[in-house]
Protein backbone atom coordinates (compact mmCIF):
# COMPACT_ATOMS: atom_id res chain seq x y z
CA UNK A 1 0.00 0.00 0.00
CA UNK A 2 1.29 3.42 -0.95
CA UNK A 3 0.02 6.10 1.40
CA UNK A 4 0.33 9.69 0.31
CA UNK A 5 -2.12 11.63 2.48
CA UNK A 6 -2.93 12.13 6.15
CA UNK A 7 -6.45 10.83 5.55
CA UNK A 8 -5.19 7.58 4.03
CA UNK A 9 -2.71 7.08 6.86
CA UNK A 10 -5.43 7.56 9.46
CA UNK A 11 -7.70 5.06 7.73
CA UNK A 12 -4.87 2.52 7.58
CA UNK A 13 -4.05 2.90 11.29
CA UNK A 14 -7.73 2.82 12.22
CA UNK A 15 -8.31 -0.45 10.35
CA UNK A 16 -5.21 -2.04 11.91
CA UNK A 17 -6.22 -0.98 15.42
CA UNK A 18 -9.75 -2.32 14.98
CA UNK A 19 -8.30 -5.68 13.98
CA UNK A 20 -6.03 -5.74 17.05
CA UNK A 21 -6.62 -6.37 20.75
CA UNK A 22 -5.15 -3.11 22.05
CA UNK A 23 -6.70 -1.44 25.09
CA UNK A 24 -7.72 2.25 25.06
CA UNK A 25 -7.48 4.31 28.20
CA UNK A 26 -4.35 6.44 27.93
CA UNK A 27 -5.76 9.58 26.37
CA UNK A 28 -8.25 8.03 23.96
CA UNK A 29 -11.11 5.57 24.25
CA UNK A 30 -11.51 4.43 20.64
CA UNK A 31 -9.42 3.38 17.60
CA UNK A 32 -10.29 6.40 15.47
CA UNK A 33 -9.01 8.98 17.93
CA UNK A 34 -5.94 6.83 18.53
CA UNK A 35 -5.21 6.69 14.79
CA UNK A 36 -5.72 10.43 14.41
CA UNK A 37 -3.33 11.23 17.27
CA UNK A 38 -0.65 8.91 15.94
CA UNK A 39 -0.73 10.25 12.39
CA UNK A 40 -0.97 13.93 13.32
CA UNK A 41 1.94 13.61 15.73
CA UNK A 42 4.23 11.96 13.20
CA UNK A 43 3.11 14.37 10.48
CA UNK A 44 3.98 17.39 12.67
CA UNK A 45 0.42 18.64 12.51
CA UNK A 46 -1.42 20.16 15.51
CA UNK A 47 -3.57 17.84 17.60
CA UNK A 48 -6.64 19.95 16.80
CA UNK A 49 -6.10 19.87 13.03
CA UNK A 50 -9.38 19.74 11.11
CA UNK A 51 -10.52 17.88 8.00
CA UNK A 52 -8.74 20.38 5.79
CA UNK A 53 -5.52 18.55 6.67
CA UNK A 54 -6.69 15.16 5.36
CA UNK A 55 -5.21 15.72 1.87
CA UNK A 56 -1.90 16.83 3.45
CA UNK A 57 0.93 14.70 2.01
CA UNK A 58 2.74 12.22 4.22
CA UNK A 59 6.41 11.83 3.30
CA UNK A 60 8.01 8.43 2.80
CA UNK A 61 9.96 8.88 6.05
CA UNK A 62 6.82 9.82 7.98
CA UNK A 63 4.97 6.85 6.57
CA UNK A 64 7.74 4.51 7.71
CA UNK A 65 7.61 6.09 11.18
CA UNK A 66 3.83 5.73 11.32
CA UNK A 67 4.07 2.05 10.43
CA UNK A 68 6.82 1.43 12.99
CA UNK A 69 4.87 3.10 15.81
CA UNK A 70 1.69 1.32 14.80
CA UNK A 71 3.49 -2.05 15.01
CA UNK A 72 4.78 -1.24 18.49
CA UNK A 73 1.34 -0.07 19.58
CA UNK A 74 -0.23 -3.34 18.45
CA UNK A 75 2.54 -5.89 19.04
CA UNK A 76 4.07 -4.50 22.24
CA UNK A 77 0.90 -2.78 23.55
CA UNK A 78 2.85 0.41 24.38
CA UNK A 79 0.53 3.32 25.28
CA UNK A 80 0.42 5.80 22.42
CA UNK A 81 1.62 8.83 24.47
CA UNK A 82 4.86 6.96 25.21
CA UNK A 83 5.33 6.27 21.50
CA UNK A 84 4.84 9.87 20.38
CA UNK A 85 6.40 11.43 23.50
CA UNK A 86 3.52 13.71 24.39
CA UNK A 87 0.10 13.74 26.02
CA UNK A 88 -2.69 16.24 26.55
CA UNK A 89 -4.28 17.21 29.85
CA UNK A 90 -6.72 20.06 30.54
CA UNK A 91 -6.23 21.24 26.98
CA UNK A 92 -2.45 21.51 27.37
CA UNK A 93 0.36 19.49 25.80
CA UNK A 94 2.95 17.81 28.02
CA UNK A 95 6.05 15.73 27.47
CA UNK A 96 5.24 12.13 28.34
CA UNK A 97 7.40 9.04 28.70
CA UNK A 98 7.94 5.91 30.80
CA UNK A 99 9.16 7.92 33.83
CA UNK A 100 5.59 8.75 34.90
CA UNK A 101 2.02 7.63 34.33
CA UNK A 102 0.21 8.86 31.25
CA UNK A 103 -2.00 11.77 32.42
CA UNK A 104 -5.68 10.86 32.46
CA UNK A 105 -7.16 12.27 35.68
CA UNK A 106 -10.65 13.81 35.87
CA UNK A 107 -9.10 16.51 38.09
CA UNK A 108 -8.63 18.49 34.87
CA UNK A 109 -12.34 19.35 34.98
CA UNK A 110 -12.04 20.75 38.52
CA UNK A 111 -9.03 22.88 37.59
CA UNK A 112 -10.88 24.36 34.62
CA UNK A 113 -13.81 25.23 36.93
CA UNK A 114 -11.64 26.82 39.67
CA UNK A 115 -12.48 23.98 42.11
CA UNK A 116 -16.05 25.23 42.38
CA UNK A 117 -18.35 24.77 44.17
CA UNK A 118 -16.08 22.94 46.61
CA UNK A 119 -13.47 25.62 47.36
CA UNK A 120 -14.92 28.52 49.37
CA UNK A 121 -11.82 30.38 50.54
CA UNK A 122 -10.07 33.46 49.14
CA UNK A 123 -8.47 33.26 45.70
CA UNK A 124 -5.86 30.49 46.03
CA UNK A 125 -2.24 31.61 46.18
CA UNK A 126 -0.52 28.29 46.99
CA UNK A 127 -1.39 24.91 45.48
CA UNK A 128 0.23 21.55 46.08
CA UNK A 129 0.25 18.74 43.52
CA UNK A 130 1.10 15.75 45.72
CA UNK A 131 2.26 12.58 43.92
CA UNK A 132 2.71 14.75 40.85
CA UNK A 133 4.28 12.28 38.43
CA UNK A 134 5.04 14.23 35.27
CA UNK A 135 3.49 17.35 36.79
CA UNK A 136 0.47 17.79 34.53
CA UNK A 137 -2.08 18.42 37.30
CA UNK A 138 -0.08 21.08 39.12
CA UNK A 139 1.13 22.70 35.91
CA UNK A 140 -2.42 22.96 34.60
CA UNK A 141 -3.40 24.56 37.92
CA UNK A 142 -0.58 27.08 37.53
CA UNK A 143 -1.31 27.77 33.87
CA UNK A 144 -4.98 28.57 34.42
CA UNK A 145 -4.39 30.64 37.58
CA UNK A 146 -1.48 33.02 36.94
CA UNK A 147 -1.63 34.33 40.51
CA UNK A 148 -0.74 31.01 42.19
CA UNK A 149 2.52 29.34 43.08
CA UNK A 150 2.59 25.55 42.84
CA UNK A 151 4.72 22.85 44.43
CA UNK A 152 5.07 19.58 42.52
CA UNK A 153 5.92 16.79 44.97
CA UNK A 154 6.82 13.18 44.30
CA UNK A 155 8.96 10.44 45.81
CA UNK A 156 10.24 9.25 42.43
CA UNK A 157 13.25 11.22 41.17
CA UNK A 158 12.68 10.11 37.57
CA UNK A 159 9.09 11.34 37.59
CA UNK A 160 10.27 14.64 39.07
CA UNK A 161 12.86 14.99 36.30
CA UNK A 162 10.05 14.70 33.75
CA UNK A 163 7.98 17.19 35.76
CA UNK A 164 10.90 19.64 35.71
CA UNK A 165 11.12 19.29 31.94
CA UNK A 166 7.43 20.13 31.68
CA UNK A 167 7.89 23.13 33.97
CA UNK A 168 10.59 24.44 31.64
CA UNK A 169 8.57 23.56 28.55
CA UNK A 170 5.74 25.77 29.81
CA UNK A 171 8.02 28.56 31.04
CA UNK A 172 6.65 28.37 34.58
CA UNK A 173 9.92 28.16 36.52
CA UNK A 174 9.08 31.38 38.37
CA UNK A 175 5.93 29.98 39.98
CA UNK A 176 6.34 26.20 40.00
CA UNK A 177 8.99 24.15 41.79
CA UNK A 178 9.64 20.42 42.10
CA UNK A 179 10.30 18.80 45.49
CA UNK A 180 11.32 15.21 46.15
CA UNK A 181 9.45 14.00 49.20
CA UNK A 182 7.82 10.94 50.71
CA UNK A 183 4.38 12.45 51.12
CA UNK A 184 4.56 15.62 53.21
CA UNK A 185 7.92 14.77 54.86
CA UNK A 186 10.02 17.41 53.08
CA UNK A 187 7.44 20.21 53.27
CA UNK A 188 7.92 21.22 56.89
CA UNK A 189 5.00 23.27 58.11
CA UNK A 190 4.05 24.77 54.75
CA UNK A 191 0.33 25.13 54.16
CA UNK A 192 -1.67 25.38 50.95
CA UNK A 193 -5.04 26.68 49.85
CA UNK A 194 -5.68 23.67 47.61
CA UNK A 195 -4.03 20.25 47.66
CA UNK A 196 -4.54 18.14 44.55
CA UNK A 197 -3.54 14.52 44.90
CA UNK A 198 -3.69 11.61 42.48
CA UNK A 199 -1.67 9.01 44.41
CA UNK A 200 -1.05 5.36 43.56
CA UNK A 201 -4.34 3.65 44.41
CA UNK A 202 -4.61 0.41 42.43
CA UNK A 203 -5.24 -2.61 44.65
CA UNK A 204 -3.28 -5.84 44.24
CA UNK A 205 -6.08 -7.64 42.40
CA UNK A 206 -6.61 -4.91 39.84
CA UNK A 207 -2.87 -4.44 39.38
CA UNK A 208 -2.42 -8.10 38.47
CA UNK A 209 -5.29 -8.09 35.98
CA UNK A 210 -4.70 -4.75 34.23
CA UNK A 211 -4.35 -4.71 30.42
CA UNK A 212 -0.82 -4.97 29.01
CA UNK A 213 -0.63 -1.23 28.33
CA UNK A 214 -0.54 -0.42 32.04
CA UNK A 215 2.48 -2.65 32.61
CA UNK A 216 4.57 -0.20 30.57
CA UNK A 217 3.89 2.42 33.25
CA UNK A 218 5.94 2.67 36.47
CA UNK A 219 4.43 0.31 39.05
CA UNK A 220 5.39 2.80 41.77
CA UNK A 221 2.75 5.14 40.35
CA UNK A 222 -0.02 2.54 40.28
CA UNK A 223 -0.06 0.06 43.15
CA UNK A 224 -0.48 0.89 46.83
CA UNK A 225 -0.86 -2.25 48.88
CA UNK A 226 -3.46 -4.98 49.06
CA UNK A 227 -6.48 -2.66 49.01
CA UNK A 228 -4.84 0.23 47.13
CA UNK A 229 -5.01 2.55 50.14
CA UNK A 230 -1.57 2.37 51.79
CA UNK A 231 -0.51 5.86 50.69
CA UNK A 232 -4.02 7.28 50.90
CA UNK A 233 -4.19 6.42 54.60
CA UNK A 234 -0.91 8.25 55.19
CA UNK A 235 -2.15 11.30 53.30
CA UNK A 236 -5.48 11.49 55.12
CA UNK A 237 -3.77 11.26 58.50
CA UNK A 238 -1.40 14.16 57.76
CA UNK A 239 -3.04 16.45 55.24
CA UNK A 240 -4.88 18.70 57.73
CA UNK A 241 -1.50 20.00 58.95
CA UNK A 242 -0.78 21.33 55.45
CA UNK A 243 -4.03 23.10 54.59
CA UNK A 244 -4.99 26.68 55.32
CA UNK A 245 -8.12 26.99 57.50
CA UNK A 246 -10.22 27.60 54.38
CA UNK A 247 -8.29 25.03 52.35
CA UNK A 248 -9.50 22.09 50.27
CA UNK A 249 -8.20 18.60 49.57
CA UNK A 250 -9.08 16.95 46.27
CA UNK A 251 -8.04 13.30 46.35
CA UNK A 252 -8.42 10.69 43.62
CA UNK A 253 -8.65 7.00 44.54
CA UNK A 254 -10.36 5.57 41.45
CA UNK A 255 -11.78 2.08 41.82
CA UNK A 256 -10.57 1.95 45.44
CA UNK A 257 -13.29 4.39 46.50
CA UNK A 258 -15.50 1.60 47.86
CA UNK A 259 -12.60 0.26 49.94
CA UNK A 260 -11.98 3.77 51.28
CA UNK A 261 -15.61 4.19 52.30
CA UNK A 262 -15.47 0.86 54.07
CA UNK A 263 -12.17 1.68 55.80
CA UNK A 264 -13.52 4.96 57.23
CA UNK A 265 -17.19 4.37 58.06
CA UNK A 266 -17.34 7.43 60.32
CA UNK A 267 -16.15 9.85 57.61
CA UNK A 268 -18.73 11.33 55.25
CA UNK A 269 -16.61 11.64 52.12
CA UNK A 270 -17.97 13.92 49.39
CA UNK A 271 -17.65 11.99 46.11
CA UNK A 272 -17.58 14.20 43.05
CA UNK A 273 -19.40 13.73 39.76
CA UNK A 274 -17.88 14.79 36.45
CA UNK A 275 -19.45 16.01 33.25
CA UNK A 276 -16.80 14.36 31.09
CA UNK A 277 -16.42 11.08 32.98
CA UNK A 278 -14.32 9.88 35.86
CA UNK A 279 -15.01 8.58 39.35
CA UNK A 280 -13.45 7.93 42.71
CA UNK A 281 -12.53 11.56 43.48
CA UNK A 282 -13.34 13.06 46.87
CA UNK A 283 -13.32 16.54 48.33
CA UNK A 284 -12.65 17.37 51.99
CA UNK A 285 -12.37 20.86 53.42
CA UNK A 286 -9.82 21.72 56.09
CA UNK A 287 -12.70 22.10 58.54
CA UNK A 288 -14.02 18.62 57.73
CA UNK A 289 -10.54 17.15 58.12
CA UNK A 290 -10.35 18.65 61.61
CA UNK A 291 -13.78 17.31 62.49
CA UNK A 292 -12.84 13.81 61.34
CA UNK A 293 -9.29 13.93 62.72
CA UNK A 294 -9.83 11.13 65.23
CA UNK A 295 -11.28 8.84 62.57
CA UNK A 296 -8.51 9.61 60.08
CA UNK A 297 -5.60 8.97 62.44
CA UNK A 298 -4.11 5.47 62.16
CA UNK A 299 -4.94 3.12 65.00
CA UNK A 300 -2.05 2.42 67.42
CA UNK A 301 -0.16 -0.73 66.55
Amino acid sequence: MTTTTVGQAIEHCHDALIASDVFYGHGTDNPWDEAVQLVLAVSDLPADADEAQLPHPVSDGQWRDIQALLRRRIDERVPLPYLIGKAWFAGLEFSCDHRALVPRSPLAELILHDYQPWYRGPTPSRILDLCCGGGCIGLAAAYYAPEVSVDLVDLDSEALALAAENVARMGLEGRVRTIQSNGFAALGGKRYDVILCNPPYVDAGDLASMPAEYHHEPELGLGSGHDGLDLTRQILAQVADHLEPSGLLILEVGNSWTALDAAYPDVAFTWLEFEHGGHGVLALTAQELQEYAASLRPEPV
